[in-house]
């Protein structure tokens, strides 16, 4: 009786431009279900190592995201091409107005935009401390929900996908990764990664007692490391 092997398998293909058959260098594929990434080359060529129901998903600036699950013909028959098209970008006019004043001190005043971002410190955790912003006017309560809600709604949120929270830890250990999320804001690549929707992601973050500003304005890695630290820290609390 025979011995069967199983040998690695891999998806081999090239990127191109949807609109002139181009190759397209630098694009980004990443393996949800493997959590690895590939990038093509100057010909648009790209390996990854990847399983038959693996969901590909191929990322690059200026062009429309697309997601492609392995077939058996895709491992089958490599240097498939793969087709990005490029997404028309509108730039919105921005005008920026100085401060007004008005010389009387009552009326500035009360036009000089405030920072509300606050940061608390909560004794017995590692963490420099939490940002709050002014969600809800009582600033007790939204320190007593930050230290008794998070974990439990970590665990609502990713508990539907129970495999999410170790999938989270294998995006924090890969290095390409980290440096891919470091230059994006748009949360899409995260929302693919972690399977969860970008509304949850904010939800989670405020119940962490992370400002709207800090949500606003970080990139992807710091949402990964906002998530993964809160989730840990709090993890501890309800030892």
């Amino acid at each position: 009786m025979c011995c069967s092997v199983t040998f690695g398998q891999e998806v081999i293909g090239y990127v191109e431009n949807a609109a002139d058959q181009k190759p397209i260098p630098t694009v980004h594929i990443i393996n949800l279900n493997k959590v690895t990434m590939s990038i093509t080359d100057k010909e648009g060529k790209f390996e990854i190592d990847a399983e038959v129901n693996d969901t590909l998903y191929f990322s690059y600036l200026g062009y429309k995201s697309i997601k492609v699950r392995v077939s058996n013909d895709l491992i089958r028959y490599p240097n498939t091409r793969f087709q990005l098209t490029e997404l028309a970008l509108a730039l919105e006019e921005v005008v920026v107005r100085p401060y007004q004043l008005t010389g009387y001190l009552d009326i500035d005043a009360r036009n000089i935009p405030i920072n509300r971002t606050r940061r608390y410190n909560i004794p017995g955790l590692p963490s420099g401390g939490y940002e709050a912003g002014n969600r809800t006017p009582g600033t007790a309560m939204r320190i007593l929900q930050a230290v008794t809600n998070p974990a439990d709604f970590l665990y609502n949120i990713f508990g539907r996908k129970p495999n999410q929270l170790r999938k989270l830890k294998k995006v924090r250990a890969n290095n390409e990764l980290r440096d891919l999320l470091s230059v994006k804001y748009d949360r899409k690549t995260l929302e693919e990664l972690l399977q969860i929707d970008r509304v949850d992601i904010d939800e989670i973050l405020r119940k962490c007692s992370f400002s709207d500003s800090f949500i606003k304005s970080a990139n992807d890695l710091q949402i990964l490391e906002a998530i993964s630290g809160c989730y840990e820290e709090y993890k501890v609390l309800n030892r």
